[in-house]
């Protein structure tokens, strides 16, 4: 088979190693319209459950992914400057650079016979009109995708709260959290390690909140210094850094949960945030792309055909995911009205940030930062075989 793999991020790249590990005949080409080493993200977040099941489908790079991540077991909360808890967990969480991991995978699909281009830009299918598969990966603003937006029928709904991706050189040891009351309303951010130089840190708030301490207004650098001053207890005095992007500058945002009616239209399929996206708090967005991967290689080696294949892959996979994108959206919502519960007991409230599923929103909310295990359930049942039995 013939697969051109337009976007170059995690979802298209390990969807080519698992491909050519089944069978090494496929001819596949990721398409990255970005240099080599470009890339918007700050760390990326997992857990043991999905990196026991990546080394069960691709010992080789999951290994290096493992060498290459940080590790945590405890979670830490400040509540404004009243008080600190910190729990133990009973299973380790890592992190690992979205540069080194996308490194990583791309240094895996070439050795596996994967053509990997960089700064090459497919702006229609026309483009890849030899291909028997076409898979769409790049992105929640796919090109391909917004072609046919009517056919996917794909629909974005925008949250309320706003939110920045930032870097620090400070050093997490625990996925930290820490809220700080201003007068113009509660801000907070996520904090986690994903390398021996740098933590991610993500900056989340109301727009009354935003427009209040005036970070609608000015320049990237205004905004860091409101927030470098508003959590200076948590940074030790380490700076904050704008998010890496093509342009060198972080921006505020509102996040899109976006959706698809149909994720296949004849011999393009969906794939990752191109299909669908979960909100960042519960942290699973990097574990769903690879197990879209998983899904759509299974899909493909059980049916003969291409479109039983792609129309298995969309009702499984839609109906795998489905928990977690409930999760995702309660747990957007628990953010929205966090007021409700800042003012609980800190044990109560730890309890509440700690709950993993509700359906009860907005009284008791999901787990915000979401343990892999569902996320991971795709590789759990789903690893491909190799035909030489060698994984």
């Amino acid at each position: 088979m013939k697969v051109a793999c337009v976007g170059g991020g995690p979802a298209s790249l390990y969807f080519s190693i698992l491909m050519k590990r089944v069978d090494p005949s496929h001819e596949i080409t990721v398409y990255e319209r970005n240099p080599a080493g470009s890339t918007y993200g700050w760390g990326v977040t997992y857990w043991d459950e999905l990196l026991s099941n990546l080394h069960a489908a691709d010992p080789e790079s999951a290994q290096t992914i493992s060498e290459n991540s940080v590790r945590w077991d405890s979670w830490v909360v400040h509540v404004h400057d009243r008080t600190t808890v910190t729990v133990e967990e009973g299973d380790e969480g890592f992190g690992i650079g979205r540069r080194e991991l996308l490194a990583i995978l791309v240094e895996r699909a070439r050795t596996l016979g994967v053509h990997v281009e960089f700064e090459r830009e497919i702006a229609g299918e026309d483009e890849l009109a030899g291909a028997d598969l076409v898979v769409v990966g790049d992105g929640v603003n796919s090109v391909l995708r917004e072609h046919h937006a009517d056919h996917f029928g794909t629909k974005v709904a925008v949250g309320r709260n706003m939110y920045m991706w930032l870097g620090t050189t400070k050093i997490f040891d625990a996925f930290t959290f820490s809220f700080v009351e201003t007068e113009h309303g509660w801000i907070w951010c996520y904090g986690y390690g994903f390398s021996q130089e740098h933590s991610t840190c993500v900056i989340e708030c109301s727009p009354t909140t935003w427009k209040g301490l005036g970070l609608d207004q000015g320049t990237e650098a205004h905004s860091l210094t409101i927030l470098e001053k508003l959590f200076a207890n948590l940074l030790d005095g380490h700076p904050l850094i704008g998010r890496t992007h093509t342009d060198g500058k972080a921006h505020w945002l509102n996040f899109r949960t976006l959706t698809n009616r149909t994720w296949y239209r004849d011999n393009l399929v969906l794939l990752g945030d191109a299909a669908h996206t979960t909100h960042y708090s519960i942290g699973a967005g990097t574990a769903l792309a690879l197990g879209d991967a998983a899904f759509l290689v299974e899909a493909l080696h059980s049916e003969p055909r291409l479109q039983p294949a792609l129309a298995r892959y969309e009702r499984e996979r839609m109906s795998a995911i489905r928990s977690t994108q409930r999760s995702a959206r309660n747990s957007a919502r628990w953010y929205e009205n966090l007021p409700r519960y800042i003012s609980m007991p800190p044990s109560q409230m730890f309890v509440l940030l700690g709950q993993r599923h509700s359906s009860l929103l907005p009284h008791i909310p999901p787990r915000l930062y979401y343990r892999m295990d569902q996320a991971a359930e795709w590789l759990a049942s789903k690893v491909v075989r190799s035909p030489k039995g060698d994984d």
